[in-house]
């Protein structure tokens, strides 16, 4: 139950990737649009002014919400030459090991994120450049962030009661998607 849970989480987390991907994709086209656009039309401003610290904000999103489901589905670097030649037990007990030192590594970052999130919230920090406020794209990586921690946690489980650790239906289906 506990790990349907997190994998249903670990797919929205895909989701909200490509969500961010999409609109990273659609905030370039527009400002080349508008560029194109403003040497036709003198009315036409030469580009959209948040443009680029958006553009950041949802190329760290994209980064963040990407990564629990590409664990979930085996899509992180791994050494499987080394993995290979390793007895069942071995292998079961190194990704263990290396499970809670994920959970360990991106815990303490979720921890680092969520206080550097507070403290931009509680301050009232704002973007020199467009004047938003900061703790919003903080958040959003803040929870990708969090969502890689519960898939470690998950990874954890599963290598410790022996089950799967990788969901093959989470990967692309070819190159392509």
């Amino acid at each position: 139950m506990l790990l349907d849970g997190i994998d249903r989480l670990g797919r929205l987390d895909g989701w909200l990737g490509a969500a961010c991907l999409f609109s990273l994709a659609s905030l370039m086209l527009a400002e080349v649009a508008v560029r194109a656009l403003s040497n036709i039309f003198p009315v036409v401003p030469a580009d959209i002014p948040v443009a680029w610290e958006y553009g950041s904000y949802l190329m760290a999103g994209a980064f963040t919400f990407g990564a629990a489901m590409t664990l979930r589905a085996g899509g992180h670097i791994r050494v499987t030459i080394v993995l290979a030649r390793l007895s069942a037990e071995t292998r079961r007990w190194l990704e263990m090991v290396l499970a809670a030192l994920g959970v360990a590594f991106t815990g303490f970052l979720a921890y680092a994120m969520i206080r550097f999130t507070w403290q931009s919230f509680d301050s009232g920090r704002t973007s020199i450049s467009s004047d938003s406020p900061l703790w919003i794209p903080q958040a959003l990586v803040t929870f990708g962030i969090c969502l890689l921690v519960l898939q470690f946690v998950a990874r954890f489980l599963q290598a410790s009661s022996g089950l799967p650790l990788e969901d093959l239906n989470m990967r692309a289906g070819s190159s392509a998607e």
